[in-house]
């Protein structure tokens, strides 16, 4: 490998966020595309990464998960739950670095992911954005701050085609907050109302999720007290900045050898 530059590839590389992320790795100057991943059923496999564009960039899609990180240093992962954690036990065995943007892990997944990261290092957050993670950081002060007489509700909205709800980024919003009031969210996560559902309760986290159209992804955490209303939102239109946030956590996991991150380590907020 060309110490000089981060060798990465890219898994779903024929999705969107798979261009987005192909895109900056291709633009940066410190980055070299390594990679591409895709499952065997995509007409991607055996095209240059970068033939959507009409471009060349010396790497084909493959499904062998082997020759697809041979000469990785990093796997940027935004896939699915299923195909991540395949990805990672490849990764393991071939001493990989991963930044996994992957949601809708269940309790046992997340611990499978933990144990893998004693042997490889990985950053994982639902939402490598800088501007969020900046979002969560601002709800944990206001959780602090506002931890009495406030009602907090978080609304989401993202595109007709995402299939886990509600977003890891409203789910982490919900833990984040959480955990500054001390309280645990599956305890206190409201995620469904129907019908009669009487007084809210005061130490509830309600979620509201919307689905349509082509939203990349907006987030806004109501804190409803008497007499006014504070809300922190984050709004993206676009999936560059999901993609420079990751090129940021895999520059960040190069000195680390093992260990479980996620961007607020990437970006120093704790």
């Amino acid at each position: 490998m060309n110490s000089g530059k981060l060798h990465l590839a890219v898994a779903g590389a024929s999705g969107r966020m798979g261009h987005m992320l192909i895109e900056a790795v291709s633009a940066a100057d410190d980055c070299i595309l390594a990679g591409a991943l895709d499952i065997a059923a995509s007409p991607a496999i055996h095209v240059d990464a970068l033939s959507y564009l009409g471009q060349a960039s010396g790497v084909l899609v493959t499904d062998d998960l082997m020759l697809g990180l041979a000469k990785s240093q990093v796997l940027l992962d935004f896939t699915r739950p299923e195909g991540t954690l395949a990805h990672l036990q490849v990764c393991r065995k071939l001493g990989v670095k991963a930044v996994i943007g992957t949601t809708g892990f269940d309790a046992a997944q997340k611990a499978e992911i933990a144990e893998i990261a004693k042997d490889i290092a990985i950053v994982m957050s639902p939402n490598m954005s800088v501007g969020v993670n900046v979002t969560f950081k601002l709800l944990e002060m206001a959780a602090k701050a506002l931890n009495t007489g406030y009602d907090i509700e978080v609304i989401e909205a993202h595109h007709r085609h995402k299939i886990d709800a509600p977003s890891g980024t409203a789910l982490k919003m919900g833990e984040v907050i959480a955990e500054a009031l001390g309280r645990d969210l599956k305890e206190c996560g409201v995620f469904e109302r129907y019908g009669v559902t009487g007084p809210r309760d005061p130490s509830s986290i309600g979620f509201a999720t919307i689905r349509g159209g082509d939203i990349v992804g907006d987030h806004t955490v109501m804190f409803a007290g008497t007499g006014e209303r504070i809300e922190i939102s984050h709004k993206a239109s676009s999936r560059e900045y999901y993609a420079k946030g990751s090129l940021m956590a895999a520059r960040f996991l190069v000195d680390k050898p093992n260990g479980l991150f996620d961007m607020f380590d990437v970006l120093n907020l704790r």
